[in-house]
């Protein structure tokens, strides 16, 4: 009896042995999309009224302070302009008047006030301009006072109302058109939430300001370079001045993929 036990022993294991190599398996494929984040979360009123109602306000211009502020996340490099634009009921490039007090265009009244009066000032100086070849590379620079006036602030314009962004001679609030020796003039990728807050390259608090000036000629507008002094006795002739009435704009500002 103890023989036969010990020989079933024996073949159960050799059994064993004769099918250890069977196997079976099954794969997954794992794929991977990097798909491109740029994320521009902007705090700020849905409308920002400058109401000039004292003498006062047209010759010292009237701040909204802090009235934006900009936010950027992104997995790539990124630049940040603001742009002014209208819906050209006067013209291209120029307020839309929605109201006109009096009977208006009498004298030397003009209803063309060019987008650019409108004044930004942002609190973070832009970082990542090496390319920038004009006069100003972004919003950075404190208001001039009305006795000296500047197109250091002037909101850009596209000369050809078409949205195209600045060109290396015009101002970004970050990054700037085109590239140099070491690299495009973007911001590298990253987030307001990680990379210090109201210091860092992703976090701009913007200012506005108006200045009609005496004469309301907004003498604070200027070309899209900041360098050619667009107010409305340049532009028009000796004695002009804003027709008074309601008058409507937009400031747009675009996020996009540095190349």
């Amino acid at each position: 009896m103890k023989k036969s036990i010990l020989t079933l022993a024996v073949l159960a294991g050799m059994a064993t042995a004769a099918f250890a190599q069977l196997k079976d398996e099954k794969d997954v494929t794992i794929t991977m999309d990097l798909q491109p984040i740029l994320q521009l979360n902007m705090s700020t009123p849905s409308q920002l009224d400058f109401v000039f109602d004292d003498i006062n306000k047209y010759y010292a211009g009237i701040t909204k302070y802090a009235a934006t502020v900009l936010k950027v996340s992104s997995t790539v490099n990124w630049d940040l302009y603001a742009i002014g634009i209208s819906n050209g009921n006067v013209g291209a490039g120029y307020w839309d008047q929605q109201i006109k007090y009096g009977t208006g265009g009498s004298g030397g009244a003009t209803n063309k006030l060019p987008l650019s009066l409108v004044e930004l000032r942002q609190g973070q100086p832009n970082n990542n301009a090496t390319a920038a070849t004009g006069a100003f590379k972004d919003y950075s620079a404190v208001f001039p006072p009305v006795a000296s006036p500047s197109g250091s602030n002037s909101l850009y314009v596209d000369p050809a109302n078409a949205g195209t962004p600045p060109t290396s001679a015009m101002k970004y609030i970050a990054g700037h058109s085109g590239t140099t020796a070491t690299g495009a003039d973007g911001v590298a990728g990253g987030s307001y939430l990680t990379a210090g807050g109201l210091t860092s390259n992703y976090y701009y608090s913007i200012d506005y300001r108006i200045l009609p000036g005496l004469p309301a000629v907004f003498p604070m507008a200027y070309d899209a370079t900041g360098v050619t002094a667009k107010d409305l006795v340049t532009a028009n002739a000796a004695g002009s001045y804003a027709q008074p009435g309601v008058y409507t704009m937009n400031v747009q500002y675009l996020l996009l993929e540095d190349q």
